[in-house]
């Protein structure tokens, strides 16, 4: 079993309305962020649940296990579908949690190789907010 290094992100919930005025605030320098703020936004605690559902947990686990060359090795590893496991990863990916890399082919199409990201993750909630 191969362990990646110990890296935690901060994950925040903020409603979509406020998420865009604090990307605005930030895009003309009236609100600098701060280091301990979370580095991943959702817009619900659905939402989040639904990225970091237990099966998509148990990937991002087998991953950091297997470390696998490519989605056809992890397709084998998982029995789920090539489509399947990229829709997911893809969607991983758009919110940081893996990073999807391409790897060296022989011939034609290089593979992708996934990669995680982080080891761990902090939920942060505001209710006074």
């Amino acid at each position: 079993m191969s362990i990646i290094k110990h890296r935690v992100v901060k994950v925040g919930i903020m409603p979509l309305d406020q998420f865009k005025k604090r990307t605005i605030a930030i895009a003309k320098g009236l609100y600098k962020p701060k280091k301990d703020e979370p580095k991943i936004w959702f817009r619900s605690i659905r939402s989040l649940a639904n990225v970091l559902s237990e099966e998509n947990q148990h990937l991002l686990k087998l991953i950091v296990e297997t470390q696998p060359k490519s989605i056809k090795e992890l397709e084998d590893v998982t029995g789920r579908t090539a489509n399947n496991l990229l829709r997911t990863l893809r969607m991983m990916e758009n919110y940081g949690f893996v990073k999807l890399k391409e790897g060296k082919g022989a011939r034609g199409r290089a593979p992708l190789i996934p990669e995680v990201i982080y080891s761990s993750a902090e939920i942060e909630l505001d209710f006074a907010s």
